[in-house]
């Protein structure tokens, strides 16, 4: 399977100790929306449904990353750079 970049990788601080993960795909991204997300909330589902138009090609990847960051701050994440 071919992996889609979605330009710069985006480190999420993902533990209160500080440790990261860091999202350099849009499948990593629609993995952690379905499977590690900690809440279920709209910002999710609208960036669940952007990641997935993006694999398909019916959306820009880049539509699709700021709806992630989108849900990532909804759901308390920081990123790397806010750390």
């Amino acid at each position: 399977m071919i992996e889609i970049s979605w330009g710069k990788p985006l480190t999420l601080v993902v533990t209160e100790s500080g440790d990261t993960q860091k999202i350099s795909t849009i499948e990593q991204a629609k993995y952690w929306l379905r499977k590690r997300w900690p809440v279920v909330d709209d910002a999710r589902q609208r960036a669940l449904a952007a990641v997935e138009s993006a694999m398909e090609c019916m959306l820009p990847v880049q539509v699709a990353r700021k709806a992630f960051e989108n849900a990532a701050r909804s759901a308390g994440f920081r990123t790397a750079d806010q750390a």
